[in-house]
């Protein structure tokens, strides 16, 4: 949501376009009815983009009863062009909204441009006051120091990734296959040239063997930042044994009742402020947690290698020789605490 909302922002500056509140997306398994000013300050961010953008909770009347023109401009390939290939609709219709192109690149926008979306991103999108109390408070009870762990392994992710694991638990195997619907997995040779391109996400197990090759002490405080549905986590509770969740602090009642949105904000606003940062995967999370980590001098941020992984054990390596491997393909890295890579929707300046 962070990221479509700075993506939104940066396309609307392109087009001098005045942006609508988004409205969030509906997700049954999430328990999810939020709103946008149920997770963020509505009146923070349209105020920090005076100047950069227009903001405007509500449609004026003349487009409220009306359906807005849909582009879907996520198929487009190549140097894609907003204004050359946007702007028509938008001027024609003039209440658009917008899927935005995967292959957009930020870097390529204009100066104004980059200058609304880093706006945004770092300084304009604050937590609503509720539910940053909560995190701060959240932050506050946790063992100090710590290091925050965003671990996916879910049967959803898994079966997306369309990887097979062996040994896994029963109950894990029928959750994975429960979410695979036509998304086979790859089989045969496909199914290593897959696995050796980084595809398939790590196991618990598998991520606390990293740990351990990166020597990281099994007494370490860990916060596991992560959603509802992990499986195989005594894989790597049984190494690491400091784990905790939000849950373990916050009421039975309150967590129940809390949205996925909220939850997730939760997870966000710790893992920034966290000692340390390990992601066992690059998605849309960890680049914005690691882009604001970066913003903010927190440089302790890896990005744990599943090519690396998966290259070393079908080559045989194991016990003291694939923890050196693991640890060399690691070490720069964690050495100097930045990470694989940074969100390629990171400034480098402050504003």
């Amino acid at each position: 949501m962070r990221r479509d909302l700075c993506d939104g922002v940066g396309v609307a500056r392109l087009l001098n376009a005045t942006l609508v509140l988004p409205k969030f997306e509906v997700a049954a398994y999430w328990n999810e009815s939020s709103g946008f000013a149920d997770v963020f300050d509505v009146d923070y961010f349209i105020s920090q983009m005076n100047g950069y953008v227009k903001v405007v909770k509500e449609l004026p009347l003349e487009f409220a009863s009306k359906e807005p023109h849909h582009v879907d401009c996520s198929k487009r390939k190549g140097q894609f062009d907003y204004i050359e290939s946007v702007l028509p609709s938008l001027l024609e219709h003039h209440y658009i909204s917008i899927t935005p192109a995967m292959s957009q690149r930020r870097d390529r926008y204009p100066q104004y441009a980059k200058a609304a979306l880093c706006q945004a991103c770092y300084n304009a999108l604050r937590l609503a006051k509720p539910v940053e109390e909560k995190a701060k408070k959240l932050l506050e009870v946790l063992p100090k120091p710590f290091l925050s762990l965003h671990l996916r392994f879910e049967p959803d992710m898994v079966a997306y990734s369309q990887c097979e694991y062996q040994g896994l638990s029963t109950a894990s195997l029928e959750a994975i296959e429960a979410a695979r619907v036509d998304r086979k997995p790859w089989t045969g040779e496909l199914a290593k040239i897959w696995r050796k391109r980084g595809k398939c996400p790590l196991t618990p197990r598998e991520t606390a063997l990293i740990f351990q090759a990166l020597h990281i002490p099994t007494n370490t405080n860990i916060y596991l930042a992560a959603g509802d549905g992990l499986m195989e986590m005594e894989g790597f509770t049984s190494v690491y044994t400091n784990v905790v969740t939000k849950s373990s602090f916050l009421s039975s009642d309150d967590f129940l009742n809390m949205h996925g949105n909220t939850k997730a904000a939760l997870d966000y606003y710790v893992s920034i402020n966290s000692d340390s940062y390990v992601a066992t995967f690059f998605g849309n999370m960890d680049k914005m947690v690691a882009a604001m980590r970066a913003f903010n001098g927190k440089q302790r941020t890896l990005f744990l290698s599943r090519r690396a992984f998966a290259e070393f054990t079908y080559n045989g390596l194991k016990g003291k020789e694939l923890n050196q491997a693991l640890w060399k393909a690691h070490r720069d890295d964690f050495v100097m605490g930045r990470g694989s890579a940074l969100s390629d929707c990171f400034c480098e300046f402050k504003l």
